[in-house]
C-alpha cells in the first residue's frame, strides 16, 4: 500500500504531466496558426485558421484518445490513429467532430454492454473492445479522407448543405456523414442485435436462419438499431449546424437514419458472401477460419471484417450523396 507521501507525489507528477501536455498544445495551436497567417500571406488564397480552432482541434481528439487508451478502448496504435484521424475531422469542420463523437461515445459504451452475452457468441471478443490501428482507419479512414477533400476544397469551417450555391462541399460533407452513419449503424447493429434479439438471424441473401454470430446474419432488432445509429449521428450534425449556424436542416437526421440501415444491410451483404462463416463444433462457435473441427456455414475467406467495413463506408459514402441531390429540398 502507497505511503501518504507516494499518494502526494503521484497526484503532484499527474498534475505536472497534465500542465505540460496543455503547455505543449498551446504551444502547437499558436505555431500552427502562424504558419497558416504565413501561408495565406504568401498565397494570398488560403483564409488563415484561428488559433482557437487550432487549440481545439489539438486539444479536444487528444482528451479523448488520452480517456480512451485508459478505459481500454483503444490501444497505442489506436490511439495514434484515433488522434490523427480526430484531428483532421475537427479541424475541417466543427460539425465533423460532432458526428465523429456520437459515433465514437455510442460505439465504446455499447461495445462494452452486455459483455457476458457477447462472450458466449463470438469467438474474438475482447474485453472492452480495444480497437487497434487497422480497426480506426478502416472506420475512420474514408471520413479523415473526405474531411481533407473538404478543407482542400472550401478551408476548415462549417458549411450548411447547399447543392445549389456550394455543390462540392454538400457533397463532401453527406458523404462524410453517410460514411459515419454507415460505420455506426453497422456497430451498432452488431453490439445490440446478439444481447437483445430474441430471434435467430437470418442470412440476408437467403432468408435462413443461421447462429449468432454468423457474418451476414441480420435481425429485426439489429435492423432497428442501425436505422437508430445513424439517426444518432444525423442528430449531432444536424444540432452542430443549427448551433454555429443556426440553420436547421432537418433532413441531416433522416439522412443519418438512412444511411446507418442502408450502411449496415450493405456490410452484411459483402460479409454474407466474402466473409468465411463457419461453425466449430470444438468450441461451439462461429468463426471466420476453416478447420477440420469446422463446418462452412456461408461466405468465401476473400475479406475479414475490417474490410469489410471499408468497402462499406466506401460505397455509402459515393453512392448516397448523390440520391440525397435529387431528394434535398431547395
Amino acid at each position: 500500500m502507497d505511503t501518504e507521501d507516494e499518494v502526494v507525489m503521484k497526484e503532484y507528477l499527474n498534475m505536472m504531466a497534465d500542465i505540460l501536455v496543455l503547455v505543449v498544445t498551446l504551444a502547437l495551436s499558436l505555431f500552427f496558426w502562424v504558419v497558416s497567417l504565413s501561408v495565406s500571406s504568401y498565397s494570398g488564397t488560403l483564409q488563415p485558421v484561428s488559433p482557437w480552432r487550432w487549440l481545439f482541434s489539438i486539444l479536444v481528439p487528444l482528451v479523448l484518445t488520452a480517456r480512451a487508451l485508459k478505459r481500454r478502448s483503444l490501444d497505442w496504435s489506436g490511439a495514434l490513429a484515433a488522434l490523427l484521424v480526430g484531428f483532421v475531422m475537427t479541424m475541417a469542420s466543427y460539425s465533423f467532430f460532432a458526428a465523429l463523437l456520437a459515433f465514437f461515445i455510442t460505439s465504446s459504451r455499447l461495445t462494452r454492454w452486455g459483455g457476458a452475452q457477447k462472450k458466449k457468441i463470438d469467438a474474438e471478443y475482447k474485453e472492452g473492445g480495444q480497437r487497434n490501428w487497422v480497426q480506426v482507419f478502416c472506420n475512420g479512414g474514408v471520413p479523415t479522407e473526405l474531411a481533407l477533400l473538404y478543407m482542400i476544397e472550401v478551408g476548415p469551417g462549417e458549411t450548411p448543405v447547399n447543392f445549389g450555391g456550394q455543390y462540392s462541399a454538400s457533397w463532401l460533407s453527406l458523404a462524410l456523414l453517410g460514411a459515419l452513419a454507415c460505420s455506426t449503424g453497422d456497430t451498432w447493429a452488431s453490439e445490440v442485435g446478439p444481447v437483445l434479439s430474441q430471434s435467430k438471424p437470418r442470412l440476408i441473401t437467403t432468408w435462413k436462419e443461421v447462429p449468432a454470430g454468423t457474418n451476414g446474419g441480420v435481425t429485426p432488432v439489429g435492423l432497428v438499431a442501425s436505422f437508430l445509429g445513424g439517426l444518432v449521428v444525423g442528430v449531432a450534425y444536424f444540432a452542430s449546424q443549427l448551433l454555429l449556424l443556426g440553420d436547421p436542416q432537418w433532413p441531416l437526421v433522416v439522412y443519418g437514419g438512412v444511411a446507418g440501415l442502408l450502411g449496415s444491410m450493405l456490410d452484411s451483404f459483402l460479409g454474407a458472401h466474402l466473409q468465411y462463416s463457419g461453425f466449430d463444433s470444438s468450441i461451439g462457435k462461429v468463426v471466420s477460419y476453416q478447420s477440420a473441427t469446422t463446418q462452412r456455414i456461408s461466405g468465401k475467406p476473400v475479406l475479414d471484417n475490417n474490410a469489410v467495413n471499408l468497402f462499406s463506408s466506401l460505397l455509402v459514402a459515393l453512392v448516397l450523396p448523390g440520391l440525397a441531390w435529387g431528394a434535398w429540398p431547395r
